[in-house]
């Protein structure tokens, strides 16, 4: 990736006007970390159809399936390591002068575990556990099962802190905020076919502020970014902080 005069001009040379920075992060930045991304080309999400892994009605029908499948993905997580997109994020949370929010749609830790702070899980993560009954939320264990119990009402209703589809995302309280006071709006390693998230680039740029996209492929709402880099996240991201923070 390189930027051009008018890019530097853009997003560096006066950094006030780079007060705000908000980055939506999907699948493709964790992929290199070894996790899959959301859905394969087959339609498939880790050999199993999303219909029956992701929905309020899949855990209704196989409560053993769901636990099953979200056991591996957190087994996954758990021996997955940030790489050098994460740390790079957490470096310009560090570095810069205004704010830096990640929005993530990602269920794993590894924004955290590189040093980023002021991280919103939209689509929750596998470290929380929910009850289904009450409510009531808690530390996830290393293995859940459908004979677990609620601490707070003792139903056996578990089932991991995900927002499934068909369920309303996770911190609009701190997402509409950010994106209506944000000067630039990064979004990386994102389909673009997910909602509300989406929406995030065209509602972020209708309120002023510039939008990227760092990607390795276009998305499918690539007409909403005014710049486009294609790469890997691993090289896009380090490049595209550099620039932010020495300009």
């Amino acid at each position: 990736m390189r930027y051009s005069k008018a890019d530097a001009e853009n997003l560096g040379a006066d950094r006030c006007l780079l007060q705000n920075i908000v980055i939506l992060t999907g699948a493709g930045i964790s992929a290199e970390s070894g996790l899959g991304t959301f859905r394969e080309s087959d339609g498939l999400w880790e050999h199993h159809r999303v219909e029956d892994v992701a929905t309020p009605e899949a855990f209704e029908a196989d409560p053993d399936l769901v636990h099953r499948f979200y056991n591996v993905r957190r087994d996954q997580s758990a021996k997955a390591r940030p790489n050098a997109a994460h740390i790079a994020l957490a470096r310009l949370e560090a570095g810069h002068p205004g704010r830096v929010r990640i929005i993530t749609q990602n269920v794993d830790d590894l924004h955290e575990r590189a040093g980023s702070r002021a991280v919103t899980h939209m689509h929750g993560a596998l470290s929380g556990a929910l009850c289904h009954g009450c409510g009531h939320r808690w530390p996830a264990p290393a293995v859940m099962s459908s004979t677990d119990t609620c601490p707070a009402c003792g139903a056996t209703q578990t089932r991991p802190d995900i927002v499934w589809f068909g369920e309303i995302p996770y911190g609009a309280e701190v997402i509409d905020p950010a994106l209506a006071a944000a000067d630039l709006f990064v979004a990386i390693g994102t389909s673009g076919q997910v909602y509300p998230a989406a929406a995030y680039a065209q509602h972020a740029a209708r309120m002023g502020a510039h939008t990227i996209e760092l990607n390795l492929a276009t998305s499918a709402n690539a007409r909403d970014f005014a710049e486009i880099h294609i790469g890997p996240a691993t090289e896009l991201v380090p490049e595209w902080v550099e620039h932010v923070l020495t300009e």
